[in-house]
Parts: structure tokens; C-alpha cells; sequence
């Protein structure tokens, strides 16, 4: 039974070793600019979650999904004579929807400031209007006295 960090330790293993067999050894065109963004092992080793992300639209997404299916007994052979386990663990390749959630949200909210700010410029010449076409109220003048 594994215990602690160690199946964060063999995810992170794994998951830098598979960017190296993508980069170098897997020539099927299929696979596009592929990024791994997290490698989620099991308690007891047996199975790997393997997180990616890819440059392109859905069809990319589609094709590199299929690439990578086909591609998976070689990876997890080259796993295996790469990382020191007694047993492989099963690979399963899961787009990583994270991503596009979190740049979802960040243009969200950088749209919300951009509306901040021009409301801000609109309501600061707004002011900037309206004081200039009456004359500033000083304490002690008589118009401020009377609409006491």
C-alpha cells in the first residue's frame, strides 16, 4: 500500500518522462503540440491519469486523442524501462479541461475591470462636468447657509 507523497513523486516521475518519449521517440503525426499538465496516480500504483492540454481546436484536440490511444502500449513499455517499478501502471489520457476554464474565468474577469474602469472614467468626467458648470459652495457663503 502506498503511503504519503509517493504516488505524487511517481505521477511527477512519470509525467516528465512521458514529455521526453513524446518529444523524441513518438513520431505519429497525429500528435500536435501537446503539453502534460499533471500525471494523478492511485494510492496503490496500479493506475496514472495522465492530464494534457493541446494547441488547436476540437478536431486537434480529437486527433491527438486518438494519436495518443494508439500510441499508449509503446509509452507505457518505454514507462516502464524508464521508471523503476515493480509493476507499470495502467495509462489513461485525459484532456485537461482545467485550462480552458481558467482562461474562461480570466477573461472574464478582465473584461469586468475594463468595465470598472470605463464606468469610472465615464462617472469621473461626469463630475468633472457638473462642477464645472456651478460654481464650488464654500462654507459661509450664503447659499450654503440658507439650505441649512
Amino acid at each position: 500500500m502506498a503511503q504519503g507523497a509517493r504516488p505524487e513523486r511517481v505521477g511527477e516521475a512519470i509525467r516528465q518522462e512521458l514529455s521526453v518519449i513524446l518529444q523524441r521517440d513518438v513520431h505519429d503525426p497525429g500528435i500536435g503540440f501537446v503539453t502534460l499538465t499533471r500525471v494523478k496516480v492511485s494510492p496503490d500504483l496500479q493506475v496514472a491519469r495522465v492530464y494534457y492540454t493541446v494547441i488547436g481546436d476540437d478536431k486537434m484536440r480529437k486527433e491527438t486523442a486518438k494519436a495518443l490511444g494508439r500510441a499508449l502500449p509503446f509509452l507505457r513499455r518505454q514507462v516502464g524501462t524508464r521508471v523503476n517499478l515493480r509493476r507499470v501502471p495502467e495509462l489513461h489520457f485525459q484532456y485537461d479541461e482545467d485550462i480552458e476554464k481558467h482562461d474562461r474565468i480570466e477573461k472574464i474577469l478582465i473584461d469586468l475591470q475594463r468595465e470598472r474602469d470605463e464606468r469610472a472614467k465615464a462617472e469621473a468626467a461626469q463630475d468633472a462636468q457638473s462642477s464645472s458648470s456651478q460654481p464650488p459652495i464654500l462654507p459661509g457663503s450664503p447659499t450654503s447657509e440658507a439650505d441649512e
